[in-house]
This record gives C-alpha cells, structure tokens and sequence, in this order.
C-alpha cells in the first residue's frame, strides 16, 4: 500500500522556482532517499509535504488522501506526517525541559490526553529512542548532540505518523554518533511500521539506509531506482559525478552500533 504519493509536484518562492514538476511514491514500511547537493530542492520537498512552503501546482497524498490545502481532511493528512530536521541544537526549544517538548507534540494526534497518559507516553517515547525517561525533566543542554537528534525523533514519533520525513538527520552528527540515528531509524521502520524519507547529500548513509534512491538536481528528479542498482549501474551523468566525487561509495559501507550513551 502507498504511504505517500507525490504526484507532479512543483514550488515556487516568489518568482524563482525551486522544485518543477517531480513525482515519487514510497510504499508503506519502506525508505526512499532523496539525495542531491545543496539547492537541489530536497528540503523544499519535505517543508511542503507538512506545509512549511507553498506548492505552486501538484499534489501530496498520505495514504490515498491529499494533504495539500486548508481543509480539515488535508490538515488530518498533514499529521500523519512528522518531520525531523537537519540541526538538533537549534530544533528544540532550550527553555523547554525535554519531556515537555515532546509532550506538545502529542496535539498532534488530535487525541485527549490526561496529564498522567502525557506523562507516561513521554517516558515511552524517551524508552524507544533508547534515553533514560527518568531525564525528561532535563534541558536540551544536558543532552549530547546525537541524544539531541533522539530526542526529535521521539517528538516526532509523538504525532503517531505514518511518515516521517528525516531532513539531513545525520549532517550535524559527529561520524561516529551518526551509526546510532541511523541504526534507531531502521528499528523504529520495523518496530512501528513506518515509512521514511530520508533526505541526505551523503551517498554512502543513503545507501545504507535506503530501498530505492531519487536523485535531485536544480529542482527535479534525474535519476531514480532501487539502491544497489542504481548506485552500482548508476544511469544519469549527474548520478555518476557525485558517486566519482567521493570514491568511498563505491563500496558497501556498514554502520555498527555505538556505545553513545
């Protein structure tokens, strides 16, 4: 079944346009990658998926219903979809203990909850992106960066999606803590049933995680088609450029769990 369907997709800022005409799908339970450089439209993509920028034309569906619009059923499509972005720093508010920062986003469901249900969902959420619930209490400051990052998914997790929508997660993250986001991601997509976009312009991370690849360029899509294939045999020009840029890609690259605490 498709989770998410992007059908002839264009964005506009101003007069300039940023994204013409794409389209893509993502089946549910699955991950696709969007990669590209910076200024590609990748991130344009996933802010209009939630309603952060205009769509000039085209439409987005969860689950067979179109989020585009002011609509209550398009607002309801829209929550099915959380998006983590790019800078856990600046992502969460610094005066705000973390527990409360994940417990606002349980609006999102649209559910009633009691203060003891936001509670004990809070230390839940905390348990699954594997941080001490016992610390929902503390300010983003106590927290390291790649715990920062854990603590946005688990906000993001609060809205109960369908989607998420992971912007260049990994990019502010030390290499050796990016493993532990990504290895959290794959485990949520199995335990929960999701389905992700990951957005990246690192390769090698897109590979690992992702079951099929589109490749952005100057607002559209130039290549597209499941990971190994794509990256192995890859067809467009563009694609070939950015794998030649960086000569590690062309191996497999394996992420292993971290003793980041």
């Amino acid at each position: 079944m498709t989770a998410l369907e992007i059908e002839n997709l264009s964005i506009r800022y101003g007069a300039r346009p940023v994204v013409s005409d794409v389209s893509l799908r993502l089946e549910r339970g699955r991950t696709i990658g969007l990669v590209g450089e910076s200024g590609s439209g990748k991130s344009s993509i996933a802010n209009a998926a939630v309603g952060l920028a205009p769509i000039s034309s085209g439409d987005i569906r969860v689950n067979g219903v179109s989020a585009v619009g002011r609509g209550g059923r398009a607002r309801a499509a829209r929550r099915r979809m959380q998006l983590i972005f790019q800078d856990p720093y600046s992502a969460l508010d610094p005066r705000m203990p973390v527990g409360a920062s994940i417990a606002e986003a349980t609006l999102a469901t649209g559910r009633t909850w009691t203060r003891a249900q936001r509670r004990s969902r809070v230390r839940e959420l905390l348990e699954q992106v594997h941080l001490d619930p016992d610390r929902a209490g503390a300010l983003p400051s106590a927290f390291s960066g790649g715990q920062r990052q854990r603590i946005t998914i688990a906000r993001a997790l609060a809205g109960e999606p369908d989607v998420l929508i992971a912007d260049e997660v990994t990019s502010a993250l030390d290499v050796s803590v990016q493993s532990t986001v990504l290895n959290l991601l794959r485990e949520l997509l199995q335990a929960l049933g999701l389905s992700i976009v990951f957005i990246s312009h690192n390769l090698a991370v897109v590979r690992y995680i992702s079951d099929a690849i589109h490749v952005m360029r100057d607002g559209g899509i130039v290549d597209s088609g499941p990971t190994e294939s794509l990256l192995d045999n890859p067809s467009a020009p563009y694609t070939r450029e950015l794998l030649s840029a960086v000569p590690v890609l062309g191996e497999r690259m394996t992420f292993e769990e971290t003793a980041e605490p």
